[in-house]
């Protein structure tokens, strides 16, 4: 029996009145966008409509899960919420702290000695709370969710910006910061921006080398990074129900990298099957119960232009494969034109490591289809060039491949097996070499390939592709390799052409797995006591933050003018900083030292205006704190894009930053500016920012009459004593005015228990 089965009746038996309720009041048919949401308000039945991209809306998920990394400070604010127990059905799993450097059990091992009082933190605090724990090794939160919790029509919030993967089976599933979750599994309210809708239609079938990573890799090339922003991707059509249940989580997982609020398909026979196949025949029995619901309205299919803000059509029989990059997800090269352009550009051609797996695209049939083409490497003679390397996305998966016979095959070609865990997609891989800053060439299946994100090394140009084409790339060990039309050399001198890869959806033995990695929490958990040492440097009990002071912010100093892409990678680094995600104040040494400074172009280099000396950001920073003087960030355009760290947010907010102001922000960052009590605001005029000089005195005018939809005035003093002042814009509803003036979302939810 599935996980939280009742849970799931529960939403199915009240989805179709609360559907019903909905189309009445709209007037019209519905996508299965709307029919999620408006079967998970808050209020329950609907009673009035919504305004796309424009109205606040407060929702009921049905569930939390948070991933290692980001549960501890998600938790440590729990914590102070003063409840007994979650209030939803939520997980922590963990998987973003093991660190891949020699092989599964080795570094898994590690991993569990150098993480212990995280891994007894979360594994007692999850004991107490009620929530279900899933230990190191068991695999990356995405995956395990998609096999164990993930339901057509359900509403999830997760702590990580890859959740949105769930959407795979049919959920709107939103990737948020912890002060979220912490909302949620307190019984309180989420509250969500009512999404615009982006239709995405596939005809045909795919075919051959292409694969589902194709089709989210041709959309970001479409959309780009922030083309998403504010909006639900539905993907429907007669190329969406062909595609494998997992395919389909692939393409709604890297909807993350356009920015997407999340991305869904409509439940259909390959949903049905991969719930079976994943011991969940009760729950696609329900499902089967109410299939009208799970998708949209026949109208809406037939007639998409009149129901979606924007539509966009992908013909599959038509889809190359495709390789994005370098640097950015949303540089999109169809395979066809990789080796001009990679001529043109001067990319490094040799590719030195293929690395397959991660949450994106760790399915059976990812790597079976992978392991097809390992087969023909001696089967036709060859050996592969790169290094390579499998990232297994559960203990499930990882178990099945292995009776399979796939990972023998992959040692056969001198692979690699990391553990189930996130690995090098994060930045946890330790690649011997990286520190020597060589220019190189990596190809991955992960979702992101952010400057220095695998492993800290700026100067690796990192694609990404399909399992497929990384396994394709590593054997020929060659970028400008298309292996639709082209020949390699074997041992004998022979041209060979590498075979289209294969592979089953699905185990045809089922899967199978001796230990999942699952602990159940106490039945009663008020006995348990929680594990965090007041000496620790990896685990900090959080204090309450400062209320606003009830007065326009005055005296402000330039902290940073952020140049460019500005993401939460730079903000707030994953890699070797993952070890001080519980500790807040450890963690703020990384504050914003890879952003790029506009007046010198480095990194981790500002002037500090009390001293005339340049230094880095957080020392620069906390010189200013300890003289009691706030500061201003200033941002470019989608600043805050990638991961849903919400340490992004609170590092500033710790340090004493009181305001961001950017040109535009991701959805993720500005709500977890928000939620923490900062200030976050964008140009009226994007030209405004160039007005803002290194040695600026700001003032933030207006705060006594902070109010929705009215701007705020930034006053500038520069350095020779003239002024500048330009108004700014903002987001805020009333509720989260009331979050800035309390100092914080969380200050609000501890005042209402007292």
């Amino acid at each position: 029996m599935a996980f939280d089965i009742e849970m799931i009746k529960a939403v199915y038996d009240r989805m179709p009145a609360r559907i019903a309720a909905a189309r009445a009041l709209t007037g019209k048919p519905l996508t299965l966008t709307e029919k999620i949401l408006y079967s998970h308000l808050w209020e329950g039945t609907p009673s009035t409509t919504f305004t796309r991209g424009g109205s606040y809306v407060d929702f009921a998920p049905d569930r939390v899960a948070m991933q290692d990394a980001t549960a501890q400070m998600a938790l440590l604010q729990f914590m102070q919420a003063g409840r007994p127990q979650v209030a939803v059905p939520s997980t922590v799993h963990c998987d973003h702290l093991i660190e891949a450097k020699v092989a599964s059990t080795t570094d898994l091992k590690v991993a569990v000695d150098k993480n212990k009082e995280v891994y007894d933190f979360l594994s007692s605090v999850s004991d107490k709370y009620g929530i279900g724990f899933w230990k190191p090794g068991a695999g990356i939160i995405h995956q395990v969710v998609l096999e164990n919790y993930a339901f057509p029509g359900g509403m999830m919030i997760g702590t990580d910006s890859h959740t949105v993967n769930a959407g795979g089976l049919g959920m709107i599933a939103i990737g948020v910061g912890g002060a979220d979750a912490c909302d949620v599994m307190a019984g309180l309210a989420w509250e969500l921006k009512f999404p615009k809708l982006i239709g995405v239609k596939l005809t045909g079938k795919l075919n051959g080398w292409t694969s589902a990573k194709d089709v989210i890799l041709k959309v970001a090339g479409i959309l780009t990074v922030k083309g998403g922003t504010g909006c639900v991707v539905e993907y429907f059509g007669e190329g969406a129900t062909s595609m494998s249940c997992t395919g389909k989580g692939t393409i709604c997982n890297m909807g993350a990298e356009i920015g997407a609020t999340t991305s869904t398909f409509g439940y259909d026979d390959s949903m049905a099957r991969y719930l079976e196949s994943t011991g969940r025949a009760d729950v696609a029995a329900l499902a089967n119960g109410i299939r009208e619901h799970l998708t949209a309205d026949y109208e809406v299919y037939a007639n998409p232009e009149a129901y979606f803000d924007q539509v966009i059509e992908i013909d599959l029989d038509a889809l190359e494969p495709h390789v994005n990059g370098p640097f950015t997800p949303d540089l999109a090269t169809p395979i066809s034109k990789l080796k001009e352009l990679a001529i043109k550009n001067n990319w490094p051609t040799k590719v030195e490591v293929g690395l397959i797996g991660s949450c994106t695209n760790s399915s059976y049939e990812d790597i079976a289809r992978a392991a097809s083409l390992a087969k023909q490497v001696a089967a036709k003679g060859l050996k592969t060039k790169a290094q390579f390397t499998i990232t297994p996305g559960s203990e499930q998966v990882r178990y099945t491949i292995e009776r399979d016979g796939f990972i023998s095959t992959f040692d056969s070609i001198g692979a690699t097996v990391f553990s189930n865990a996130c690995g090098p997609c994060i930045g946890q891989w330790a690649r011997p070499g990286a520190e020597k800053g060589e220019k190189n060439t990596i190809v991955h299946s992960f979702n992101r390939n952010f400057a220095k994100r695998a492993d800290g090394n700026p100067n690796t140009y990192a694609f990404v592709a399909s399992p497929e084409i990384v396994t394709a790339l590593a054997i020929a060990g060659d970028l400008t390799f298309n292996p639709l039309t082209d020949t390699l050399t074997n041992e004998k001198g022979e041209q060979v052409k590498l075979e289209a890869p294969t592979g089953d959806e699905l185990p045809k033995l089922g899967f199978a797995v001796e230990d999942a990695g699952y602990q159940a929490p106490a039945e009663d958990g008020s006995g348990v006591q929680v594990k965090v040492a007041l000496t620790s440097d990896r685990l900090q009990l959080l204090a309450p933050f400062s209320a606003w002071e009830g007065t326009d912010l005055k005296g402000l100093k330039l902290l940073i003018k952020a140049k460019g892409k500005c993401t939460t990678d730079h903000i707030s680094m994953a890699g070797p900083w993952l070890k001080y995600r519980g500790h807040l104040d450890n963690i703020s040494n990384n504050m914003l030292i890879g952003a790029v400074n506009f007046f010198n172009e480095k990194t981790d280099n500002v002037k500090n205006q009390l001293t005339g000396v340049y230094g880095a950001v957080p020392d620069t920073q906390r010189a200013y704190k300890a003289a009691g003087i706030g500061t201003i960030v200033v941002g470019d355009t989608n600043y805050g894009e990638g991961s849903s760290r919400e340490h992004a947010a609170m590092e500033p907010r710790h340090l004493g930053v009181r305001a961001v102001l950017v040109k535009s922000f991701a959805r993720i960052h500005e709500t977890n500016l928000k939620k923490q009590g900062m200030l976050a605001l964008t140009f009226v005029n994007e030209a405004d920012y160039d007005k803002i000089l290194e040695d600026d005195n700001i003032n933030i005018l207006g705060l006594n009459d902070f109010a929705p939809e009215k701007s705020l005035t930034i006053e500038l003093t520069h350095a020779d004593g003239s002024t500048d002042s330009f108004p700014v814009n903002h987001t805020y509803n009333a509720q989260q005015i009331e979050w800035f003036k309390a100092g914080g979302a969380l200050n609000i939810i501890r005042a209402s228990i007292k």
